[in-house]
């Protein structure tokens, strides 16, 4: 087994990171910076949206993502720590609409290249 691949934060949580950056990315978009599919990708947002962790409004053609402050970490160990917390250290200040990531590169189950960066 190659234990290389591993990461601190699970899937569910890249996605969640990407979207707070971008509250506008298109889950293609998304998928392909986390690593995963895109059906992988609708899944999550899924969990996500049903657990009260993102709301998410059509505009137009397209999806507009936002997440809800002061949601607790799920997780007993993560007790008395909220998402807050969790985007204000991985999401830069400034980079972020409503909400906040570092771009993740890709594993050894993706071989994408990493996403460019946005001006």
């Amino acid at each position: 087994m190659d234990r290389a691949g591993w990461t601190f934060l699970t899937n569910h949580a890249h996605v969640l990171l990407v979207i707070a950056r971008d509250q506008q990315v298109t889950l293609r978009e998304a998928a392909a910076r986390v690593g995963i599919t895109e059906r992988a990708a609708q899944a999550i947002v899924a969990d996500l949206v049903t657990a009260g962790y993102l709301t998410r409004t059509r505009r137009g053609r397209r999806n507009v993502y936002a997440i809800p402050a002061h949601r607790p970490l799920r997780h007993p160990l993560d007790a008395g720590h909220g998402l807050d917390e969790l985007l204000d250290l991985l999401v830069p200040e400034g980079k972020a609409t409503s909400a906040p990531l570092v771009p993740r590169f890709a594993t050894s189950r993706s071989r994408a290249a990493p996403p460019r960066q946005r001006n």
